[in-house]
C-alpha cells in the first residue's frame, strides 16, 4: 500500500512510532516533524500544545498528507479531538499507552506502566485505566527525566543516566517476573521509552514482556490509509512536491542535527537510503 503519511512529535521519541509505521507500510512515504524548538510538550499548557499541534498539522496539510499520526501522548490527549474537528476528512491517529495489548499478554494480571507524569495525569489515560482496572492490577510509575535523558544520549552516546533511571523506576514498581504476584508485562507508555529497551531487558530479564504502542498505531494507520486512498497529493505546492516524493522527509523546528543523529541511530534504513538528512522547519504558534 502506498500513501503519504505525516507524523509528528515534540522531539525524537516519535521515531519509535515511525519505525513501526515503516515496517507496516513499506511502500508508503513519510514526513516526520520533530517540534523540538517548542519542546517539551509535557511542561507546556494545554493551550500551547493545542496551538503547536494545529501549526504542525497545517504544515503537513500543505504537503497533502493522506493520514496524520500524532506520535506524542501529550499532544494526543490535548489536541486530537480538536484536530479531527478542524479537518474531518483527514484520518488522524493518536497514541496511548498500550494497556489493552498488555492485558492480552499478561498471565499474572499485574502490569507495569512507565509513562511521563503528564500522560498519567491526563483525563484520557485515567479513563483508559478506569475502564480496564477490573481486569488486572496496573502498577503505574511516573518516570521523571527519562525521556529527556534519552534525547540527550543521541548527542553523547552516554547511557549511564538512562540505565540508572530505569533501575530506579523499575525497583520502585516492585517485583518483576512470571510468578504469581509479580509484574510480568511492562507497558512503555512514552514514545521515547522503546529506545531504552536494552537496559530494561538487562534489568528485568527475558521473561518479562515489554509492550509499546508502535505496532498497534501502525496497524490502525494502515487501515485508515486504505479507506482514504482518494485523498491524493494532487495539488501539492511545487516547492514541496520533490520533498513529498521522497521515502522519508525529516524536519525539525529545533536543531536538525539531533533529529538526524537519532534517525541514523535508531531508524532502520530502506535499501535505497544511504543516509538520513534532517532540515529545519520554521513554524509560528
Amino acid at each position: 500500500m502506498t500513501g503519504l503519511v505525516g507524523v509528528f512529535d515534540s522531539g525524537i521519541g516519535g521515531l519509535s512510532i515511525l519505525q513501526a509505521l515503516r515496517a507496516e507500510l513499506p511502500q508508503s512515504r513519510f514526513i516526520y516533524i520533530a517540534d523540538s524548538g517548542h519542546a517539551p510538550y509535557g511542561e507546556r499548557t494545554d493551550a500551547y500544545v493545542m496551538a503547536r499541534s494545529r501549526a504542525i498539522m497545517a504544515e503537513l496539510l500543505k504537503r497533502q498528507v493522506q493520514a496524520l499520526v500524532i506520535a506524542c501522548n501529550t499532544a494526543t490527549a490535548v489536541a486530537i479531538e480538536q484536530l479531527r474537528a478542524d479537518c474531518p476528512e483527514l484520518p488522524i491517529i493518536g497514541v496511548e499507552p498500550a494497556l489493552k495489548p498488555a492485558l492480552a499478554l499478561s498471565q499474572t494480571r499485574r502490569i507495569g506502566v512507565m509513562a511521563t507524569r503528564s500522560t498519567l495525569a491526563s483525563a484520557k489515560f485515567k479513563a483508559l485505566l478506569t475502564a480496564l482496572a477490573s481486569q488486572a492490577e496496573f502498577v503505574v510509575q511516573a518516570c521523571d527525566g527519562l525521556a529527556e535523558r534519552i534525547e540527550r544520549s543521541v548527542g553523547s552516546n552516554d547511557t549511564a543516566d538512562i540505565k540508572a533511571l530505569c533501575a530506579q523506576y523499575t525497583q520502585e514498581m516492585g517485583s518483576f517476573g512470571i510468578k504469581s504476584g509479580q509484574i510480568d508485562t511492562l507497558v512503555l507508555g512514552c514514545t521515547h521509552y522503546p529506545f531504552a529497551t536494552a537496559p530494561l531487558r538487562e534489568l528485568l530479564g527475558p521473561q518479562v514482556q515489554l509492550v509499546s504502542n508502535g505496532p498497534a498505531v501502525a496497524r490502525q494507520t494502515r487501515l485508515k490509509l486504505a479507506q482514504n486512498t482518494s485523498l491524493a497529493a494532487s495539488h501539492a505546492l511545487d516547492d514541496l512536491a520533490a520533498e513529498a516524493a521522497t521515502p522519508l522527509t525529516l524536519l525539525s523546528t529545533g536543531e536538525p542535527q539531533l533529529l538526524q543523529a537519532a534517525a541514523q541511530r535508531w531508524l532502520p534504513r530502506l535499501p535505497t537510503e544511504t543516509v538520513y538528512r534532517a532540515t529545519r522547519l520554521a513554524t509560528s504558534t
